[in-house]
């Protein structure tokens, strides 16, 4: 019974599939749908997107060369509303029957609900209707074709179109464009009616992106009229725009040439009736005026406290809050220099980086007092934000570890504390999550808590002994961030208290550009349960009760199931292996494995001192949200103990267990470590981007260590680095990942995917995610772990698959497939394809894009 329901169950979902796959099911008589469109420009066949998104009409979209968002759309009822009301309103039997079970309310609610009415929208909201040739559309086409090759210097260009049919109720277009001959720029002139203007214009004319013996192309044109204005714009012409700027284009009789005149006229303005022109005039700046707490005009509130500080003049409508500098440090717009933009936008910039205000409002008025009427007075508008500020906010989280969390926030915010537009935020937290990672012996689902404390002071500029406005101008919005906080992880398992502060500066040297400066990072992490150490790390407990297996250990070590006892014989035996007198002496390997399985232990539950100073530096390329084509890169540096090595040597601190010196009796970590990223998106079609990552990541311990603490460490495997494993489940090398937690202190990694749109806001994604981790010049001794040099490279993990993302617009959620391509873990002969298979998979979940 249940064989013949299934095929009966699958004969219907065919049957469905093939009605929707009816491409021209809803193609009414008489009309077309277009399947293909193709452009010939000169005999050759385009594909550049810049020239087919100009073709207004186009096919539906397609995944696998099949029109799926038309099929999605085709599977709506096209009046559900209507096909309702014919089933279960006008068929009065049928009305009469389920308003005895409901009501007649219910039953026109009915029509309304999803099942009836709101699947049919949603299908017709994420598919897409079908395409129907229109000519009027086509004929715009033409037009849009002719302008683009126009402006692109071809100007006697044609373009046709036809038609053809290529099956029942669908055609192909084909826009064929004859170019021509292209106009070459022959001579350039210029008739500037303004001395000002024809002055400053000859200081950038060499510039120009206009240039002899050039194809004539209309976006230089463009280009060059947006670089005159904010040339001009920026050196004190205030009242000039860009459309003074035309150009005179001559091909009469000139054999293809083009002999360009460039015209700008005088400042035009009227004046009661009349038009009145005059010669545009360089502006300089006579006065300044700040107004503290004024959302717009000086006239809507009586000013009562003013102060002149460096020819600026600062009004408040009450008691001055602020100190004149801090306000003054963030204006570029000064008493005797020329207007520009530049100055107007940064100052901008400046006072909204302060948080304290909102966006400043910057107006300027020609100063009347001006016999010569080319001076402005600025005026400075700024309106205070609260100066209290709190927020709560509850979160649901997800990460590498927790598969599931819940977050509780609450913070306070502080403006203008010391007066100087400084900000102080300290916030609460709370956090219980879940995750399958963790020994988890009461099987509870929540398994993870967190509970910490936050605080961070900031200032608006650099805090130091002695100015540093040479090294780092206030152009470069620097700002420092005294920040420190307390964390308490209680995650059934090693549980952590962990206590961090920080002195860091930042700064941007130019737009897309930040560079941060972390003077002290400094994190103390406490292991509370120490004893608990192999229910939490059970690869390590298994080995370890493994090998105990065959020696002659202590009977007491061992529970009534023969295994060892954590935490009595687990350490009573690594005593008798590893301690002072010795009463075990395993063999050579045996011996190896017991002491990687000690060292680990005591590396990840010693507690942890790091005194560290790190510099990062990042830069993007990318111009707004919208732009797929761009470049990222981050590199950062890190050293830690340097400070405290000198410290603990001239103090004579005792020595620690392992014989490292010590700080407040905790061994303190050394190490220096170096990170490069290089983020390159393709925009490969509408809607189709190639997405690429390189990371390559190394800390080298040294000194007072010989390894890294676990925080700072490297891991593989999850959704936002190698998909194909479980966080965590890669490496070292070809070790097989013999830990609980696998790490290690050198990371290669690169990933490519590409990202396409399948329909609506479904978008799907190829992915290849190739790295591994190793242990390099560490103290770590497991075979297949160590990077010895370029032969390690053949442990390079390869993992492939798919994904499926929903584009919600604020958010992506992301389910991805990754599967084991090649496995370093495998014998050499059984790495590739071995594991390629869904039972193998792993299926990750994210938030947005990996990178």
């Amino acid at each position: 019974m249940k064989r013949i329901t299934a095929k009966i169950s699958f004969i219907i979902v065919i049957a469905l599939l093939f009605y929707a796959c009816n491409a021209i099911k809803r193609v009414p008589d008489g009309k077309n749908l277009l399947v293909e469109t193709e452009l010939l420009v000169d005999g050759r066949k385009v594909k550049t997107e810049e020239v087919t998104n100009l073709i207004v009409q186009k096919p539906n979209t397609q995944f696998l060369r099949r029109p799926l968002s038309l099929y999605v759309y085709n599977w709506a009822q096209p009046n559900p509303d209507s096909l309702f009301a014919e089933k279960f309103i006008k068929d009065t039997l049928r009305f009469k029957r389920l308003s005895k079970l409901l009501s007649e309310k219910q039953v026109y609610r009915l029509g309304e609900s999803f099942w009836h009415s709101g699947v049919h929208k949603f299908l017709k909201k994420t598919g897409e209707p079908p395409v129907i040739i229109d000519d009027s559309r086509t004929k715009k086409t033409l037009y849009k074709l002719q302008s683009y090759y126009f402006n692109e210097g071809y100007f006697k260009v044609k373009a046709e179109a036809k038609t053809d049919s290529v099956g029942l109720k669908k055609v192909k277009s084909t826009y064929t464009v004859t170019l021509g001959t292209a106009y070459v720029i022959d001579s350039i002139s210029r008739k500037i009616d303004s001395p000002d203007l024809d002055s400053l214009y000859l200081i950038t004319e060499k510039n120009s992106l206009i240039k002899k013996g050039e194809r004539y192309n209309s976006a230089n044109f463009e280009e060059e009229r947006n670089r005159l204005t904010a040339f001009f714009r920026n050196n004190g012409v205030y009242n000039f725009q860009q459309n003074y700027i035309s150009y005179d284009v001559d091909t009469i009789s000139t054999g293809n040439k083009a002999n360009i005149n460039l015209l700008i006229g005088n400042y035009s303005y009227r004046s009661g009736d009349s038009l009145v022109m005059k010669p545009f005039e360089i502006y300089k700046i006579s006065d300044v005026n700040i107004y503290t707490d004024n959302p717009n005009s000086k006239n809507k509130v009586k000013i009562t406290d003013t102060v002149t500080y460096n020819n600026f003049n600062i009004y408040s409508s009450s008691k001055f809050k602020y100190k004149p500098k801090a306000i003054t440090d963030a204006i570029f717009i000064t008493k005797g220099s020329v207007y520009s933009d530049l100055r107007n936008n940064l100052t901008s910039r400046s006072l909204s980086n302060f948080r304290i205000f909102n966006y400043p409002t910057i107006l300027y008025e020609v100063n009347k007092k001006d016999s010569l009427s080319n001076s402005l007075i600025s005026n400075i508008y700024l309106s205070p934000r609260k100066k209290y500020t709190m927020a709560p906010s509850i979160d649901l989280t997800h990460s590498d570890i927790q598969d599931f969390g819940i977050t509780a926030n609450l913070s306070l915010g502080i403006r203008n504390v010391f007066n100087g537009a400084e900000t102080f935020d300290i916030s609460a937290r709370g956090n219980i999550g879940s995750s399958q990672d963790i020994a988890n012996p009461n099987d509870q689902f929540f398994n993870i808590s967190e509970i910490g404390l936050d605080a961070k002071l900031s200032f608006p500029r650099i805090l130091f002994p002695f100015s540093t406005d040479k090294i780092i101008p206030k152009n470069m919005l620097p700002s420092t961030q005294i920040s420190g906080g307390f964390a308490k992880q209680k995650n059934i398992g090693l549980d952590k208290e962990n206590f961090t502060s920080a002195f860091n500066y930042k700064w941007t040297p130019k737009r897309n550009n930040s560079l941060s400066f972390d003077l002290v990072n400094i994190q103390y992490v406490k292991n509370i349960n120490v004893s608990n150490y192999f229910n939490v790390y059970r690869s390590s407990y298994d080995a370890l009760n493994s090998v105990s297996q065959n020696y002659d250990a202590n009977p007491t070590y061992y529970d009534t199931d023969g295994d060892l006892i954590i935490e009595s014989g687990t350490n009573g035996f690594l005593n008798d292996v590893l301690g002072a007198n010795p009463t075990i002496f395993p063999s050579t390997e045996d011996m190896n494995e017991i002491k990687n399985i000690d060292d680990r232990k005591n590396r990840l539950t010693e507690n942890n001192f790091i005194l560290a100073s790190s510099f990062n530096y990042s830069t993007s390329s990318k111009k707004g949200i919208l732009d797929n084509d761009f470049a990222v890169f981050r590199t950062k540096i890190e050293s830690a103990g340097n400070v405290l090595s000198l410290f603990s040597g001239a103090s004579n601190q005792p020595l620690g267990p392992n014989g490292n010196k010590t700080i407040f009796d905790v061994e303190y970590s050394q190490y220096i470590k170096t990170e490069v990223e290089f983020i390159k998106h393709f925009e490969f079609r509408k809607n189709s981007v190639i997405a690429s990552r390189a990371f390559i990541g190394m800390a080298i311990p040294y000194g007072n260590s010989q390894n890294i603490p676990f925080s700072r460490s490297y891991f593989a495997g999850g959704s936002n680095d190698n998909r194909a494993w479980q966080p965590y489940s890669l490496g070292p090398g070809s070790s097989n990942a013999q830990n609980d937690f696998n790490d290690a202190n050198l990371k290669i990694a690169f990933n490519t995917e590409y990202r396409f749109k399948v329909f609506g806001q479904v978008r799907g994604a190829l992915f290849v995610d190739v790295g591994n981790i190793w242990n390099f010049l560490d103290n770590v001794d497991i075979s297949g772990a160590q990077f010895t040099g370029l032969s390690s490279l053949k442990d390079i993990a390869v993992g492939s698959g798919f994904g499926i993302r929903y584009d919600f617009g604020f958010v992506v959620a992301r389910f991805d497939f990754g599967f084991k391509t090649y496995n370093p873990a495998k014998a050499s002969g059984d790495r590739w394809f071995q594991e390629y298979n869904f039972s193998n998979s792993v299926f990750n979940v994210g938030i947005n894009y990996p990178f």
